[in-house]
């Protein structure tokens, strides 16, 4: 299973929603990917940052660095190629990494998702 994989399957598992990968290894020496996803609140955001954080070690991908830890409203995990950002919906508009980033391609991950 590809790093990518095992991350966007993680926050499925956990009820994330509005998943979206995004291909930035044109425009970042240090990354290929972003995984942005919402959670309805911090309890959630947790769940979905811990069950990362297993699967992660499960499948042998170092976790490089995780920020914004209390009380936030955007989590940060920096998983080497993949970086993953987990956003309360609120926060996520506010910041709209999408349109930030909207010309640069979208990884289909369909078929990393439970049906």
């Amino acid at each position: 299973m590809s790093e990518l994989e095992v991350i966007v399957k993680a926050m499925d598992d956990k009820l994330a929603t509005n998943i979206v990968a995004i291909d930035m290894a044109e425009v970042s020496p240090l990354f290929d990917t972003f995984v942005l996803c919402s959670a309805s609140n911090e309890r959630l955001m947790n769940a979905i940052k811990d069950n990362i954080k297993e699967q992660c070690e499960i499948n042998d991908i170092e976790i490089k660095s995780i920020e914004g830890l209390r009380n936030s409203k955007w989590l940060l995990i920096d998983c080497g190629d993949v970086v993953c950002h987990i956003f309360q919906e609120e926060e996520r508009k506010s910041y709209n990494l999408e349109k930030l980033w909207g010309d640069m391609p979208r990884i289909d991950i369909e078929d990393m998702l439970q049906k």
